[in-house]
């Protein structure tokens, strides 16, 4: 992709994801007002289960995503992130956050869409856990479109099938086993109402961003 344009990176990433997804028989259902690849400036804010969540955003819009730094050395998906230019933060470090506003306020300014996961970590699709707001602070600073989506692995019951999930002491490599061991997993990608930041804090944004997925996938509208 070195000597690819903007958009066709963007295709490429998103025709990659896609390949991805049919490779582990996954079927995806897109729901909402779905994003093209014109949207520009946007932050992506959503729930987080599994690594799967990335490709599945990526299989519609493809966006430059905020992740721990732990990512960079998982096999395969490390490499690939850092190909894909992930922002990386160390969450370890309070400080780190700064430079991260900083370098994703300058992203949204150039005109890229990103994505962060406000949860912080992944949870196993049953609960919605406290959004951490921080990096909200990027897309006020440059004047940018909040766009909350929710993610969700059904069962046939549609009950939540927590096999897909990516949590706890699972590795990668026993999730990746698991999702290729399921009969036809499936996966519920929801695109709702765009969020703009015009006259909130970071505060205010995150609260509207959690509460309007929290409704989405049922779990109420308890703020932390």
């Amino acid at each position: 992709m070195p000597t690819a344009t903007a958009r066709q990176r963007n295709w490429i990433v998103s025709h990659w994801s896609r390949t991805l997804l049919n490779i582990l028989n996954i079927e995806m259902t897109r729901q909402g007002n779905l994003p093209d690849h014109d949207v520009t400036n946007t932050m992506f804010v959503g729930n987080h289960i599994s690594w799967i969540d990335i490709h599945a955003l990526n299989s519609v819009r493809a966006v430059r995503f905020i992740a721990k730094s732990d990512l960079k050395s998982w096999p395969i998906f490390g490499w690939l992130a850092k190909k894909c230019n992930t922002l990386f933060i160390e969450r370890e470090q309070k400080k780190d956050a700064f430079r991260v506003i900083e370098e994703a306020t300058a992203s949204l300014k150039r005109g890229d869409c990103l994505c962060y996961f406000p949860e912080g970590t992944t949870t196993d699709g049953t609960e919605l856990l406290p959004f951490k707001g921080s990096l909200m602070q990027a897309p006020i600073n440059a004047d940018s479109s909040i766009w909350p989506f929710a993610i969700y692995y059904p069962y046939v019951d549609g009950s939540a099938n927590t096999e897909m999930a990516f949590a706890g002491e699972t590795t990668l490599i026993e999730s990746i086993w698991q999702i290729v061991s399921l009969n036809n997993p499936k996966v519920i990608l929801t695109f709702l109402p765009k969020i703009s930041p015009h006259g909130h804090e970071r505060r205010g944004l995150t609260i509207a961003a959690r509460h309007v997925i929290a409704n989405q996938l049922g779990f109420g509208h308890h703020e932390d």
